[in-house]
């Protein structure tokens, strides 16, 4: 027991600043209560990183097709074409790339359906297989709560609030007395000792991935409790919750009443006259959003009688996928348009929030990058795990 206790422990060494004294104390202890379900996290995270390109590889004969020398389908024409075999299309998804087919959403025996489909063909390629989606079910239910519920989304959103203070503590315990020790702080002795060489990368890797891997916390907490999205919201501008429901007896409640209003009396008004074709929509849309990019389309329904066109932005600095909005009533009337830059701070970062966690939000070099990081993460635990063993080792 006492070697136990003195590898958990040690006295202030002459000439070390409280601050530093008391950061190792709280990365020690910290480290070891939370490392398992740290390491756990990381690698699930890592796992689901690539979700979607690995869904498109398992669905690789529906999801990539060969563009034909002659022109693809329109819109209209794969609706009448759809019509025609019992199934009421209600939205449509729009690749920009022409070597991926279209995702196409429909009505058939009072049953929702999506499907791809071959534009230069017509034909209806089938389902995705949800084979790969069961799995990542899986992986996302540990990442969230360890496949214990409520309890284990509290316990891991305990361990990520810890791994944000063992993130800074690691920080402020990096940092060089001086200027001439900085080199040794960003660099792995490869051909020391096996000590000394784990040593370099929970320290040198740590302090690389500080960044990425304390955002990517901060979102996953945004997620898991209230009062860090609440602050978060506050922090960029936005309204607290509470005060949120407050307005709502408000112009914020007036303005969405006045649209709800509106809608109703779309549906009224223009019950019996003939939509505007689908190609119409896209036609105005791409007027009022003059880019090229992902597109779906939503077609009016029961809840919104009007077309909604979202096409996904990434003309900007970082090539982020920034969602735009517009809509249209049923015979083509413009409505409202909705441009991400134009939105407030919080409400971009609510927006972004998820895609922002998972990397996402720039496509595959974003993902690949997030999944390197998370990767390193895993090794944090186990190398902080090995540098306190050898201390153990050490005393006993």
């Amino acid at each position: 027991m006492k070697p136990l206790f003195k590898s958990l422990y040690r006295k202030r060494r002459k000439n070390e600043s409280f601050i530093k004294y008391l950061m190792w104390i709280i990365h020690l202890w910290l480290g070891l209560l939370s490392s398992i379900i740290v390491f756990v996290m990381c690698l699930t995270g890592c796992l689901y990183a690539f979700k979607n390109q690995i869904i498109d590889l398992y669905n690789r004969d529906k999801v990539y097709i060969n563009s034909s020398p002659g022109a693809s389908q329109s819109p209209d024409r794969i609706q009448v074409a759809l019509l025609k075999e019992g199934k009421e299309l209600t939205a449509m998804l729009i690749p920009e790339s022409k070597n991926r087919s279209y995702v196409v959403s429909y009505r058939e025996n009072n049953l929702d359906k999506s499907s791809y489909y071959n534009p230069y063909t017509g034909k209806i390629l089938g389902q995705a297989d949800t084979g790969a989606n069961r799995f990542f079910e899986v992986v996302l239910d540990i990442h969230r709560n360890l496949m214990m519920g409520n309890a284990g989304r509290q316990i891991v959103g305990a361990s990520v609030l810890i791994f944000c203070l063992l993130l800074i503590s690691g920080l402020i315990l990096w940092l060089p007395k001086k200027l001439k020790f900085l080199k040794q702080g960003l660099t792995v002795k490869f051909k020391a000792k096996f000590q000394r060489v784990n040593y370099d990368l929970h320290n040198t890797l740590g302090f690389y991935t500080f960044l990425i891997l304390f955002f990517i916390a901060v979102t996953g907490l945004y997620v898991t409790y209230p009062w860090v999205k609440n602050a978060l919201i506050i922090s960029l501008g936005g309204s607290s919750i509470n005060q949120i429901a407050e307005e709502k007896n408000d112009d914020a409640f007036g303005g969405l009443l006045e649209d709800m209003l509106q809608k109703q009396d779309e549906k009224k008004d223009l019950k019996n006259t003939a939509s505007a074709s689908i190609d119409k929509i896209l036609e105005l849309a791409d007027k009022q959003l003059p880019y090229t990019a992902v597109t779906s389309i939503e077609l009016p329904n029961k809840e919104n009688p009007r077309y909604v066109v979202i096409k996904t932005n990434t003309q900007n600095f970082l090539g982020m996928m920034l969602p735009d909005e517009v809509t249209f009533d049923k015979t083509g009337v413009f409505k409202t348009k909705e441009l991400f830059s134009d939105q407030p701070l919080n409400k971009q970062f609510t927006a972004l929030a998820k895609p922002l966690h998972t990397g996402e939000i720039m496509g595959l070099p974003s993902i690949i990058l997030y999944f390197i990081v998370s990767l390193i993460g895993c090794s944090l635990p186990v190398t902080g795990f090995l540098i306190w063993w050898h201390r153990f080792r050490k005393t006993k």
